[in-house]
């Protein structure tokens, strides 16, 4: 029978084995997260900040690692303390290659984040051009409303600077079936706000798709 101390002493070196994986996962360093997954760390433990090894490497954009994670089945949908998962961060930054293994590995596409949006609406947003492509090709909703009352195609055009990236995207996302009739709480259209803000190349676009 194993003594108090003793007892203490695995459980020390249990919480550490995990903690030391998520660190090693977002340092990218592959060789320890390899030795700790063979000596049976908690691939899904999170530290103080909800994050698993695979939301950490996802962070740091660690991709070699995020995949060995993944392959060996890491969760592409463990939300952190803040509501982010792999999949959503991935798409919400435009990293590609993390999103592609989530996609391919259970990405829950109507999954939402703290503001009750896809990986979509951030996406279009920041003017990721390919992270929106990859996302509506996979079949996320182009008409997903957040919790401000905009969808992919509002956030690109009120929170986005109105070049050539959020022109491509406002593009796609009606290429893909997006409705530029539909408006802001308040009734305001895409191409309404476009005009607004000054930003007459989207306002082009979006008066052609009318």
């Amino acid at each position: 029978m194993m003594t108090g101390a003793a007892a203490a002493a695995a459980m020390a070196f249990a919480l550490t084995k995990e903690h030391v994986l998520v660190e090693a996962a977002e340092a990218g360093n592959l060789h320890t997260v390899e030795r700790l997954l063979r000596d049976g760390a908690d691939i899904e433990q999170r530290d103080w900040r909800g994050r698993t090894a695979l939301m950490s490497a996802t962070h740091a954009n660690q991709v070699a690692t995020a995949r060995r994670l993944v392959e060996a089945g890491a969760d592409v949908n463990a939300k952190d303390a803040i509501d982010d998962s792999p999949y959503l961060y991935a798409g919400a930054r435009g990293q590609l290659g993390i999103l592609r293994l989530a996609l391919d590995h259970g990405a829950d596409l109507r999954s939402t984040n703290r503001y009750g949006g896809t990986a979509l609406i951030p996406a279009a947003e920041r003017g990721h051009v390919e992270a929106v492509r990859m996302l509506v090709e996979a079949g996320v909703d182009v008409d997903h409303v957040n919790r401000l009352g905009w969808t992919a195609l509002l956030e690109a055009v009120i929170l986005g600077d109105g070049g050539e990236r959020h022109v491509q995207i406002v593009r796609v996302l009606l290429a893909a079936g997006a409705d530029p009739a539909l408006g802001d709480r308040e009734g305001v259209t895409a191409r309404e706000h476009a005009q607004r803000l000054g930003h007459m190349r989207l306002a082009e676009v979006l008066e052609a798709a009318r």
